[in-house]
């Protein structure tokens, strides 16, 4: 933090963790479990009136029915952050593509994109190279896996997304302003 004047963010669900983090500069928590396994992470979130990202996780993967049980985990997510005190701007929300779901559940969610963004948050798509792209694709590698990457980073814009973390990130941006452009009807 001392030598780039970025915004910086830690990956952890662990509130020793995140505030350790948060005293030497962070920025954002991002939390792949969305507080649900150590509410320590929320408090410290909040006292630092950092961002955070909740993404959607469960130590299972059984759903009585998929989106309506998605959409309840992360309104407790939610409720965990708001609780704790976390402003509503500094809130980012992750359907945690890979994160106890299977195969047909991922692709549903990114089906149904819109659903998360209706909470009203900005959300943030990480399907780049994962796993369910492999099984989609055939089989292939995580570094053959750029065009689905691409399609998902579309399906994210289209869906209103904000945000799509990638790591094939020069032709991901070169999508995604083709994309934006379209649905402007414009190349401004």
């Amino acid at each position: 933090k001392s030598h780039f004047d970025v915004p910086v963010s830690i990956d952890t669900y662990k509130g020793n963790v995140a505030e350790a983090a948060l005293q030497a500069g962070a920025d954002l928590v991002n939390d792949i479990w969305g507080f649900k396994f150590d509410y320590k992470t929320a408090e410290v979130t909040a006292r630092y009136h950092a961002a955070c990202c909740l993404m959607h996780n469960r130590d299972n993967t059984e759903y009585s029915n998929f989106l309506d049980d998605f959409m309840e985990d992360m309104r407790e997510c939610i409720r965990l952050a708001k609780a704790a005190g976390i402003a509503d701007d500094k809130i980012i929300l992750d359907p945690g593509i890979g994160f106890a779901k299977n195969v047909e559940q991922n692709l549903l969610l990114m089906r149904d994109l819109k659903a998360l963004t209706s909470f009203g948050y900005p959300v943030l798509l990480a399907a780049s190279r994962k796993s369910t792209l492999g099984a989609v694709l055939g089989g292939v590698p995580a570094e053959q896996r750029l065009e689905g990457t691409i399609a998902t980073s579309l399906q994210a814009i289209y869906a209103g997304a904000q945000m799509v973390r990638v790591h094939d990130v020069e032709e991901n941006v070169r999508a995604i302003r083709t994309m934006e452009a379209i649905l402007r009807g414009s190349a401004e």
